[in-house]
């Protein structure tokens, strides 16, 4: 055996004679492929809006009830991050993930305004509490050179749990929503054994309290105007992709005429786009960040100015598709950017910041999103597509210091 320092940050492994990893690292990387699978799972996926309207709620409040969420996330985003670089990455995901088997139990019982409003509040202090520790356990846990690919493989498997109970909605489900929401409840428990099981990845000495160490993460950020231009740009993607394949688009099924019950359907088509991601590594090696990255921010404004124009419901279905499609391919080369970018050794704290200014962004964009799907459903579409053409120019007004 042999003992090697892989990179600033990283803990100090061993390494057998054929190069192997330890089986402490690669027992992470595992775990979080499981974690990642089972929290995909939401059996109310596919009804997701239509759940919550025959609830009573209608879908300003939805978008109402999101921007309140992003709000509370970046309330909470940097001291989730800082306690998470004191009491390490494994703790963190255990209390968040137990905190979200409770969100999934209030969603399962909500009845009205007030109970959506509640499991959503929780589900913003899980958020803020992963957000960062996950990919920063993963980061830390990968060989040099495999980060993008592992975080592509998780993503992908998060989005085959999706698939999975679009699969068992499909088939077994049906219009039964509350069973829906209680067998996702089941899914989120298992997760949460799962985490119990992580190993620590950050040095002891790391997670001693410093005195300025936040204000120096925060410094790091702020110093690099161009990179806070592609946060608000890669921000504008995936906002665009959460409230148009997940909240908008069964409003568009509908007025395509598009049955309820063929919605099961058409999700898992779009949750299979989404399993692209774990090819995200390979197509930029093969045509460049810069090219690959234009490549998916247009696609996903066609694919937002085709859903404000058709009223055919093959179109509908491929924009969404479309959509998913891009911003599944971007996630994973986002996260890698976003990692490499960080050189302080609190890196919680650094992709929380990260994370705060993604969501500040969020609520802009839900507020922006109700008001126009309220008013009618094409404007939210166009919104859509500006919003990731903006996102195309911010990325390159980045890429052109970015080293």
């Amino acid at each position: 055996m042999r003992t090697v320092k892989r990179a600033p940050g990283y803990e100090i492994c061993e390494i057998d004679e054929n190069g192997a990893e330890s089986m402490k690292i690669k027992r992470n990387i595992y775990l979080m492929y499981g974690i990642s699978l089972l929290q995909g799972m939401v059996f109310y996926g596919p009804i997701a809006t239509l759940y919550r309207q025959a609830a009573g709620v209608t879908v300003f409040e939805i978008t109402l009830i999101e921007s309140i969420s992003l709000a509370l996330c970046i309330a909470l985003e940097m001291p989730w991050g800082v306690v998470a670089d004191r009491i390490g990455y494994k703790n963190t995901l255990v209390i968040s993930s137990l905190i979200y088997v409770v969100s999934k139990v209030v969603f399962w019982k909500a009845d009205g305004f007030g109970g959506f409003l509640l499991e959503r509040v929780m589900l913003s202090v899980v958020m803020a509490g992963m957000s960062g520790c996950d990919v920063s356990l993963l980061y830390l846990s990968c060989r040099e050179g495999e980060s993008h690919q592992v975080f592509g493989v998780y993503n992908l498997l998060n989005t085959a749990g999706l698939l999975a109970a679009a699969l068992i909605f499909s088939v077994a489900i049906g219009d039964d929503y509350r069973m829906a929401g209680f067998l996702t409840v089941l899914t989120y428990a298992a997760a949460a054994a799962l985490a119990f099981g992580l190993k620590e990845v950050k040095e002891k000495e790391d997670r001693k309290p410093v005195k300025g160490r936040f204000l120096t993460c925060l410094k790091e950020v702020v110093s690099d105007k161009r990179f806070l231009f592609l946060l608000v740009g890669m921000a504008f993607l995936a906002e665009t992709n959460q409230t148009i394949t997940v909240f908008l688009n069964q409003l568009k099924y509908e007025a395509c005429g598009i049955a309820p019950a063929n919605m099961g359907y058409i999700y898992i088509l779009v949750t299979v786009s989404g399993m692209a991601g774990v090819c995200s590594a390979g197509f930029t090696r093969k045509i460049g960040m810069k090219r690959f990255a234009l490549l998916l921010f247009g696609a996903a404004s066609v694919s937002c100015v085709i859903l404000a124009l058709t009223g055919s419901g093959v179109l509908a279905v491929g924009g969404v598709v479309l959509l998913r499609l891009s911003a599944s391919l971007f996630v994973p080369l986002q996260t890698e950017i976003q990692n490499r970018h960080v050189k302080a050794a609190d890196r919680a704290t650094v992709l929380s910041i990260y994370a705060v200014l993604s969501e500040g962004t969020g609520i802009a964009t839900n507020l922006l999103f109700g008001a126009a799907a309220q008013a009618a459903l094409p404007a939210a579409m166009f919104c859509g597509a500006g919003m990731c053409a903006l996102g195309a120019v911010f990325f390159l007004i980045w890429h052109r210091t970015a080293k």
